[in-house]
């Protein structure tokens, strides 16, 4: 990496920082999600807990260059992954999957996963707590809405790295079990490659249904939807990276809380 480069990434999640800084708080937590736009695989939400009063220079060091996720490579979102939980207070990740996301609706789910990852992370009257673009009206956790908020916040990009390599994870694990769609290069998301492979093997068990307005019907699938939208065809998947307690509808899980 050249010097220029470095220094440009030190300044940017500088600026990160001191937006959290500058909110007067010791806890500050964030929250964000990973694969709301997915044609395939759950959705992850994350929640990470800075204390910036324990925050030591080491730690702001090792986060050095932390960004909005999606504008890191994969190699330095896997690199800042294990900072993040090193750095982090508390950390929380929320999993939800196809099957659940078909049955609630997806903004619905997006919501209650952020607010479900917020709640479980504990954070306190102390904390003020910061979720990326959406406002949740069923969390009880009081929060604000951050337009933008991982490329404004260090605690909401911080999530945003934890939920996006855990996602990207069990899609490339997932990948082995669902050969043929190619899981392991585009992760769930509309690309070309994704599309043509539906065309050619149809859906798995990991794609959402619930986009068959979207994507799928332009396709020629909406016999093999209907097929499978009856109650004897909903399909688990329990399968998650990490290995944690399946929610009562044997789809979901919660990977918990990391204290430190």
């Amino acid at each position: 990496m050249s010097g220029k480069l470095h220094k440009r990434r030190l300044r940017r999640s500088q600026r990160l920082f001191d937006f959290d800084r500058g909110l007067d708080h010791r806890f500050v937590a964030g929250a964000d999600e990973a694969g709301r736009g997915c044609l395939a695989g759950p959705l992850v939400a994350a929640a990470v807990l800075f204390d910036y009063e324990e925050l030591s220079l080491g730690d702001r060091r090792i986060l050095g260059g932390l960004h909005d996720s999606k504008q890191m490579t994969e190699e330095r979102r896997l690199e800042m992954y294990p900072c993040v939980l090193r750095a982090a207070t508390r950390v929380a990740i929320v999993v939800r999957s196809a099957p659940g996301i078909d049955r609630r609706g997806l903004h619905r789910t997006n919501c209650e996963a952020l607010g479900d990852a917020l709640a479980r992370l504990e954070p306190g009257p102390e904390a003020i707590c910061l979720v990326d673009g959406f406002r949740l009206p069923r969390c009880e956790v009081p929060h604000r809405r951050v337009v933008g908020g991982d490329r404004t916040s260090a605690a909401i990009a911080a999530a945003s790295v934890l939920a996006k390599v855990t996602r990207d994870r069990y899609m490339r694990e997932a990948a082995a079990r669902h050969p043929g769609w190619g899981f392991e290069e585009h992760v769930g998301y509309s690309t070309p490659e994704h599309r043509a492979a539906i065309e050619e093997l149809g859906i798995s068990p990991l794609h959402r249904r619930s986009f068959a307005s979207v994507a799928y019907t332009q396709l020629g699938l909406e016999d093999e939807l209907e097929h499978l939208e009856g109650p004897g065809d909903v399909l688990e998947v329990d399968d998650f990276v990490v290995r944690a307690d399946d929610d009562a509808d044997g789809v979901e899980a919660d990977l918990g809380v990391a204290r430190h």
